[in-house]
């Protein structure tokens, strides 16, 4: 059962419980490099298989860090399902983010989210706190945790903004 980030009153039933796994996400060299290239980081512990066997400590390229945050979009999207009352939510940022082990070429990693914190933000807006950690298959140690956050904002109970939705000011 995916869980409606809308429904503040079934949410508050889930507070301090994991709410979801996503299923395992195989990341291969060229979504590496497509990353690197990207955000132009051209490194080769990341890019150049050759490089890494000779000198990287790992033997093989390793995923970049913000690659692996940036995966919990994917990862989240097949744990939380809109509500029906839910006009938007918003990625808040994060609270804490660490690093813990790197992602070998080639390995899946998927993310275990568990409902932390739910804080009112006045009328129809409360803030999520959500702990996604990211196990790596076959390893014992998470690739990275996170406190991430999600502003909340029913549509039922909140004025929409005209520039919000595309409609001309009359």
């Amino acid at each position: 059962m995916r869980i409606d980030l809308s429904d503040r009153t079934s949410l508050q039933q889930h507070l301090g419980q994991e709410i979801g796994r996503s299923s395992w996400h195989a990341i291969d060299q060229m979504d590496i490099d497509a990353f690197g290239r990207l955000t132009r980081d051209v490194d080769a512990m990341h890019m150049d298989p050759v490089w890494a066997r000779d000198h990287s400590p790992f033997g093989v390229t390793i995923v970049y860090g913000f690659q692996t945050i940036s995966m919990m979009t994917a990862m989240i999207n097949e744990i939380l399902k809109r509500g029906s009352r839910e006009a938007y939510k918003l990625n808040y940022g994060f609270d804490r983010v660490r690093l813990m082990a790197p992602v070998e070429v080639g390995t899946s990693i998927r993310g275990i989210a568990k409902l932390k914190k739910i804080e009112d933000r006045g009328p129809g807006r409360f803030l999520v706190t959500i702990e996604m950690t990211i196990e790596i298959q076959g390893k014992e140690k998470p690739a990275a945790v996170a406190d991430w956050l999600f502003m909340v904002v029913n549509g039922d109970e909140v004025e929409r903004r005209p520039e919000m939705t595309g409609e001309a000011k009359g």
